[in-house]
């Protein structure tokens, strides 16, 4: 959503050790990725954080940001939005980014604003998970790539997920750029 931030000074990744600028978005960001590893067993490796997305839609451009994509070994299992505030209404996001972040979509989509989360089935759009306690654990992962079916959109699709990633993330921070969250 909105790229602007009181920066409270610097931090350090968890995941990578780079320097990060503290922000109150990110305090949370650094706490998932702990929960991550600390608590659902996965290595810091499977992780990657901070992925962006590039979108084209009718000439204009635009960029999703994705928190963090886990995997189990080289398969994706989750993609994983943090959002600040109600989680439900980002719920549609969260599903079209892990449908079209690859070439097949990504078995899992987690929405969480760091106290609570979906987990949401790319394949059906069906929450199959509230709570942090929900997010699939790496010992868990392999059942649950098992047990579905990689999901492969059609072109005419995929343009459709497109569309509406575009319109809920990137008109919105685009609006929020313009006019709402500038300082003045």
């Amino acid at each position: 959503m909105g790229t602007h931030h009181l920066i409270l000074g610097k931090t350090t990744d968890f995941l990578t050790g780079q320097s990060l600028f503290d922000t109150h978005d990110e305090r949370r960001r650094q706490q998932l990725a702990r929960f991550l590893v600390e608590e659902k067993g996965y290595a810091k490796n499977e992780i990657q954080a901070r992925q962006q997305m590039q979108l084209q839609l009718d000439k204009k451009t635009g960029q999703v940001f994705v928190d963090f994509v886990v995997h189990a070994g080289d398969n994706p299992l989750m993609l994983i939005l943090y959002r600040p505030g109600s989680i439900v209404s980002r719920r549609r996001t969260a599903v079209a980014a892990a449908r079209i972040f690859y070439d097949k979509a990504i078995a899992r989509a987690v929405v969480t604003n760091a106290e609570d989360a979906e987990i949401i089935d790319t394949a059906t759009g069906r929450v199959t998970g509230t709570g942090l306690e929900a997010v699939i654990s790496r010992s868990d992962a392999a059942r649950v790539l098992e047990s579905q079916q990689p999901l492969v959109l059609s072109a005419q699709r995929r343009q459709k997920e497109k569309q509406i990633l575009f319109a809920m993330e990137v008109l919105t921070q685009k609006e929020c750029d313009e006019y709402t969250c500038q300082n003045i």
